[in-house]
């Protein structure tokens, strides 16, 4: 049900996607030429109007951060008067900005065809600082139950204090300097590292003091937070220095108002934030689970490491500029591979060629350590240093070395068509050398792209073939070459791995073939119809295939129904 959901979401984006798009660079217009007249209240008014238009259209196709980001670009449009002066220059100018994420957004949504409204979560906060609104917590768009809690501090060995109050003062003092060092470590961006070990270091020293109290477990789970970002390398964003200096105000509780504080309860939407934490940093350490168990959750599929690298594409460069950049290492590598042709085919040997091989590879590799693609890079630059060794032993290479020396060649050229899609980020790196899969392959891709087309066409020729023999009366002429085409189709799904498809396509072959042409006599109407929807069955079921939703089972169960039911 759900992956049915996902592909019925993507398919509804696929139809408004143009709409999106020109309706973005419309509201960008209007607030350009408003920029340039601040007298011109209809501009600023179409701005207003585009951006409500777009807001309906996130709401239809269920984009909950376009929605949101809309829905406060509005409040901020709204807050600008008419001749405004300079001093709601900060308003334009985010308003501005958040335009240009968004559109960036939509070409990001419309290739991964996953929404992780949480990029846009940043976008969103600088409208609502630039009206002086408070920001939205990073666990926005986090849905959980936090009313009952687990324990805590049940996974963490805590000492138990057993000391009289005035110890019990100095050691509140002392846990409360202690995070306030390590937050204003955080704060001025130095080593962030030793500040995490203080986080842990000062919330089991207030777990301690708390022991058995509610406010303790606040503690104990502060703790398994900052373990979990210093394990898992996580970053300070401004959300998490927001949500760090919320808890400093308990420590100082602690500290001012007494054991009388330890009594109190954590709000939920701190709990919330701190529990998304653990969920976003996909950890599967004991303690992190044993919360997130507590919740019914597991850590997520989309880590924090990956939200980052996610995040520097989306306000990195954009499609056109990918495009661009593909095309051009594509041509470096078009010549390599020519070159490496003449080398394999034996056409007039010249070890001069492995050193302009062997030249062509090390620019290609400064190039990509330049990108920040240091895999890739490293992998051009190893297979230099073979052609060098190569030429200086005065041979050329025997055919396995070839095959793999073409093989890595066209492993980065993989790698390099995928910057369009992928950006360049950490997973394009990580599909240097053996790293790819098979499913990672745009050769691969390509492929299924083409059997698709030609299942699609060949669906739709044996549709039409079957209403020209049911209007020619019979005449089995207009279905002779069909088995022979289905069949075609039949190995090209194989190709794909997908014998679940290939077989339910070779029984509508068998079944035209037995029914409609060996018979005698005229076939009888519920067969036509059972054939007819088997065969939409197969053709919405392959429109999935080559996207990156999962493919819909169901559909090949109901061609393999509709077929059952009548014998067939």
């Amino acid at each position: 049900m759900v992956q049915s959901s996902l592909a019925t979401k993507s398919q509804s984006f696929d139809l408004v996607k143009s709409e999106i798009e020109q309706t973005i660079r419309q509201a960008e217009s209007s607030l350009e030429r408003f920029q340039e007249n601040r007298e011109s209240g209809e501009d600023l008014q179409n701005c207003v109007d585009f951006l409500n238009q777009l807001r309906g259209i996130f709401i239809l196709v269920e984009l909950r951060a376009g929605t949101l980001l809309c829905q406060e670009a509005v409040s901020m449009a709204n807050d600008v008067p008419v001749g405004a002066n300079d001093d709601k220059n900060i308003l334009l100018t985010t308003l501005n900005s958040a335009l240009f994420i968004l559109r960036r957004y939509v070409e990001y949504y419309h290739q991964q065809r996953a929404d992780h409204p949480e990029l846009l979560l940043p976008v969103i906060n600088d409208l609502r600082e630039a009206r002086k609104e408070k920001p939205y917590p990073e666990s926005c768009f986090f849905d959980v139950d936090v009313k009952e809690r687990p324990d805590f501090c049940s996974g963490l060995s805590l000492q138990t204090f057993d000391g009289n109050e005035a110890e019990y003062e100095i050691l509140a003092r002392r846990m409360r300097l202690t995070f306030q060092v390590a937050l204003l470590g955080v704060l001025r961006e130095k080593n962030d590292v030793v500040s995490k070990k203080l986080f842990g270091r000062a919330a089991r020293g207030f777990a301690r003091l708390c022991q058995g109290q509610p406010m303790g477990q606040m503690w104990c789970l502060v703790a398994i937070v900052a373990d979990t970002m210093l394990d898992r390398v996580m970053g300070f964003s401004k959300a998490r220095k927001r949500m760090f200096m919320r808890i400093e105000k308990y420590s100082r509780e602690v500290v001012y108002v007494g054991k009388v504080a330890t009594a109190k309860d954590a709000p939920d939407s701190l709990i919330r934030d701190l529990v998304y934490l653990l969920y976003r940093s996909g950890s599967a350490n004991p303690e992190v689970t044993s919360v997130l168990s507590a919740y019914r959750l597991t850590p997520a599929e989309f880590p924090d490491s990956m939200l980052d690298a996610h995040a520097r594409r989306l306000y990195g460069p954009g499609t056109d500029v990918l495009k661009s950049l593909s095309t051009a290492l594509q041509d470096e590598l078009n010549q390599l591979k020519d070159k490496l042709d003449i080398v394999e085919r034996g056409i007039e040997p010249d070890l001069a060629e492995l050193s302009s091989i062997a030249d062509a590879l090390e620019r290609l590799a400064n190039t990509l350590v330049m990108l920040d693609l240091n895999q890739l890079g490293t992998m051009a630059r190893g297979e230099a240093v073979k052609l060098r060794t190569w030429e200086e032993e005065s041979r050329l290479p025997a055919d396995d070395e070839l095959y793999k020396l073409a093989d890595s060649v066209l492993g980065i050229e993989d790698a390099v068509m995928q910057i369009v899609v992928r950006g360049i980020t950490s997973e394009t790196d990580a599909l240097a050398g053996g790293q790819r899969t098979r499913e990672e392959s745009l050769y691969l891709q390509e492929a299924t792209y083409v059997v698709a087309d030609e299942a699609k066409s060949a669906l739709t020729l044996a549709k039409r073939a079957i209403t020209a023999f049911i209007e020619s009366d019979y005449d089995k002429l207009h279905l002779a070459n069909l088995p022979a085409t289905l069949h075609s189709i039949w190995g090209g799904l194989h190709m794909l791995d997908d014998p679940g498809a290939a077989s339910v396509l070779e029984r509508v072959a068998a079944s035209i073939q037995e029914r409609l042409l060996d018979a005698r006599e005229a076939p009888q109407a519920q067969v036509l119809e059972a054939l007819a929807d088997a065969l939409t069955s197969l053709e919405y079921y392959i429109e999935s295939v080559g996207r990156r939703e999962d493919r819909n089972a169901d559909l090949l169960k109901l061609a393999e129904s509709s077929l059952e039911d009548v014998g067939l």
